[in-house]
């Protein structure tokens, strides 16, 4: 799940530090490096699903299959794609957005190995209070039918794994990671020295204009 990198309309929590245009340079970035990390995975079963249907073919074009996000909100664009990838390919289906850096290839294995081992849904949650990653061995409409006005905000995980409750989904749980969202997200990234080289970069060249 991807946003389009246009300046001004992404990252913009980050935009006191990179500015817009250096927000959008970081959500390529990220997109870029969220493309591979599932390549490295499921080299034949990779989806892109992006805002801008034209921004993620030009991009990506040959690489992956890229489907047009449909829905009013995150939950609703999350549900549609699942249900796109699900009508031409068999689950399960591993989520991941493009806002956590230190996501790898051993998580998203970690996640199918938890579905095979019986879960009905895998959550890599968030520091922030969201979530990284869902896996699902099937379409589960449950976990996207909570509150719209949650979705992006603190409780979102806490009211997914409610519903995954009153569903009676057995659920699995990987350990937390922090999304790349504030400023303060940024420092503490660089603080721990585990970012990826280019995104690494991105962020050096800011702190050390300001």
């Amino acid at each position: 799940m991807a946003r389009a990198p246009r300046p001004g309309q992404v990252k913009t929590r980050l935009q006191p530090l990179l500015g817009p245009y250096g927000c959008a340079q970081l959500q390529a970035a990220l997109t870029a490096r969220t493309v591979l990390l599932a390549l490295q995975v499921a080299p034949l079963g990779t989806f892109l699903a992006i805002d801008q249907l034209a921004c993620g073919k030009r991009a990506f074009a040959g690489t992956v299959t890229v489907l047009v996000q449909r829905g009013d909100h995150l939950g609703a664009r999350m549900r549609s794609a699942v249900e796109d990838v699900l009508a031409t390919h068999q689950g399960p289906v591993v989520v991941i957005g493009t806002d956590a850096p230190t996501l790898t290839p051993t998580h998203l294995r970690a996640a199918a190995a938890a579905l095979t081992a019986g879960h009905d849904a895998v959550f890599g949650p968030a520091l922030d209070g969201g979530y990284c990653l869902l896996a699902l061995p099937r379409s589960t409409p449950e976990l996207f039918a909570i509150d719209p006005t949650l979705w992006g905000g603190p409780q979102v995980l806490a009211a997914s794994l409610s519903a995954a409750e009153t569903a009676g989904l057995r659920v699995g749980m990987l350990a937390p990671l922090r999304d790349l969202d504030t400023p303060a997200d940024a420092q503490a990234f660089l603080d721990e020295g585990q970012l990826p080289a280019e995104i690494a970069d991105l962020l050096h060249a800011a702190t050390s204009l300001r």
